[in-house]
Protein backbone atom coordinates (compact mmCIF):
# COMPACT_ATOMS: atom_id res chain seq x y z
CA UNK A 1 0.00 0.00 0.00
CA UNK A 2 1.28 3.45 -0.92
CA UNK A 3 2.14 5.86 1.87
CA UNK A 4 -0.34 8.71 2.33
CA UNK A 5 0.83 12.18 1.37
CA UNK A 6 1.52 14.45 4.32
CA UNK A 7 1.59 18.21 4.03
CA UNK A 8 3.32 20.50 6.52
CA UNK A 9 1.01 23.38 7.53
CA UNK A 10 2.73 25.56 10.09
CA UNK A 11 3.80 23.16 12.84
CA UNK A 12 1.12 20.60 11.90
CA UNK A 13 1.41 17.59 9.61
CA UNK A 14 -1.81 17.20 7.67
CA UNK A 15 -2.95 14.37 5.37
CA UNK A 16 -5.32 15.36 2.54
CA UNK A 17 -8.63 13.46 2.46
CA UNK A 18 -9.12 12.01 -1.00
CA UNK A 19 -12.62 12.65 -2.37
CA UNK A 20 -14.37 11.36 -5.45
CA UNK A 21 -15.22 13.42 -8.52
CA UNK A 22 -18.88 12.72 -7.74
CA UNK A 23 -18.49 14.30 -4.28
CA UNK A 24 -16.79 17.33 -5.85
CA UNK A 25 -19.58 17.67 -8.42
CA UNK A 26 -22.41 17.12 -5.93
CA UNK A 27 -20.99 19.67 -3.47
CA UNK A 28 -21.49 22.50 -5.96
CA UNK A 29 -17.75 23.08 -6.20
CA UNK A 30 -17.55 22.03 -9.87
CA UNK A 31 -20.21 24.59 -10.77
CA UNK A 32 -18.42 27.28 -8.72
CA UNK A 33 -14.98 26.57 -10.19
CA UNK A 34 -16.41 26.46 -13.72
CA UNK A 35 -18.04 29.87 -13.14
CA UNK A 36 -14.54 31.23 -12.57
CA UNK A 37 -12.94 29.30 -15.43
CA UNK A 38 -15.62 30.51 -17.89
CA UNK A 39 -14.17 34.02 -17.59
CA UNK A 40 -11.08 32.70 -19.37
CA UNK A 41 -12.94 30.42 -21.80
CA UNK A 42 -12.14 27.24 -19.88
CA UNK A 43 -14.12 24.59 -18.00
CA UNK A 44 -13.62 21.29 -16.24
CA UNK A 45 -15.65 18.81 -18.28
CA UNK A 46 -17.13 15.57 -16.96
CA UNK A 47 -18.09 12.78 -19.34
CA UNK A 48 -20.63 10.47 -17.72
CA UNK A 49 -22.67 7.34 -18.31
CA UNK A 50 -26.26 8.13 -17.39
CA UNK A 51 -29.11 5.95 -16.14
CA UNK A 52 -31.61 4.72 -18.74
CA UNK A 53 -33.94 7.66 -18.02
CA UNK A 54 -30.97 10.04 -18.37
CA UNK A 55 -31.58 11.64 -14.98
CA UNK A 56 -28.76 10.19 -12.87
CA UNK A 57 -25.02 9.80 -13.31
CA UNK A 58 -24.15 6.11 -13.15
CA UNK A 59 -20.42 6.47 -13.75
CA UNK A 60 -17.99 9.29 -14.48
CA UNK A 61 -15.90 8.06 -17.41
CA UNK A 62 -13.54 11.01 -17.92
CA UNK A 63 -12.69 14.44 -16.48
CA UNK A 64 -10.58 16.97 -18.33
CA UNK A 65 -9.99 20.72 -18.80
CA UNK A 66 -11.35 22.13 -22.06
CA UNK A 67 -11.62 25.39 -23.96
CA UNK A 68 -15.25 26.50 -24.23
CA UNK A 69 -17.08 29.22 -26.17
CA UNK A 70 -19.82 29.93 -23.64
CA UNK A 71 -19.59 32.13 -20.56
CA UNK A 72 -21.65 31.49 -17.44
CA UNK A 73 -24.74 29.36 -16.84
CA UNK A 74 -28.50 29.75 -17.27
CA UNK A 75 -30.24 31.52 -14.39
CA UNK A 76 -31.89 28.33 -13.10
CA UNK A 77 -28.52 26.53 -12.99
CA UNK A 78 -26.99 29.52 -11.19
CA UNK A 79 -29.72 29.39 -8.53
CA UNK A 80 -29.35 25.61 -8.14
CA UNK A 81 -25.56 25.98 -7.90
CA UNK A 82 -25.77 28.53 -5.09
CA UNK A 83 -28.21 26.35 -3.14
CA UNK A 84 -26.03 23.25 -3.62
CA UNK A 85 -22.82 25.04 -2.62
CA UNK A 86 -24.46 26.73 0.37
CA UNK A 87 -25.83 23.38 1.56
CA UNK A 88 -22.33 21.90 1.30
CA UNK A 89 -20.91 24.76 3.38
CA UNK A 90 -23.72 24.42 5.95
CA UNK A 91 -23.14 20.65 6.25
CA UNK A 92 -19.36 21.02 6.58
CA UNK A 93 -18.88 24.37 8.32
CA UNK A 94 -17.33 22.97 11.52
CA UNK A 95 -14.69 21.00 9.61
CA UNK A 96 -14.02 23.92 7.25
CA UNK A 97 -13.62 26.25 10.23
CA UNK A 98 -11.24 23.92 12.09
CA UNK A 99 -9.13 23.41 8.94
CA UNK A 100 -8.91 27.17 8.43
CA UNK A 101 -7.19 27.48 11.82
CA UNK A 102 -4.34 25.20 10.65
CA UNK A 103 -2.87 28.17 8.79
CA UNK A 104 -2.37 30.16 12.00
Amino acid sequence: MAEKTKIKVGATDWTPKKKTWNEFRNSGLLWFINRMLHIFGWAIVFQCDLSEDGKEVVKITDVYPARVKFRGFQQTLEAEGFVQLTQHMKDNINEIYEESKLQA
